[in-house]
């Protein structure tokens, strides 16, 4: 089973640049983006068997990337506005 890619430049490829320059420049989207992909990294282990954990905490880290993902998304819809 191919496992489908979350990284925010497939996610939002339309945003790109505005993902490189908030990086940069504002510290709460680089710590939030470095918080997505740390949650992703380790969804992706456990979804390819390299860790195991109760389905429960898998549920758990896949919410906690979704809100992050949002909070991300919104920052980058008013970054370009």
């Amino acid at each position: 089973m191919e496992l489908q890619q979350h990284d925010l430049h497939h996610e939002f490829p339309e945003y790109r640049d505005a993902i490189h320059q908030l990086k940069t420049v504002n510290h709460h989207f680089a710590k939030l983006f470095d918080d997505y992909h740390r949650v992703n990294r380790d969804i992706r282990r456990i979804e390819e068997n390299e860790e195991p954990v109760a389905d429960f905490a898998l549920e758990e880290m896949k919410k906690q990337r979704l809100k992050l993902k949002d909070e991300l998304h919104a920052m980058l819809r008013d970054f370009k506005s």
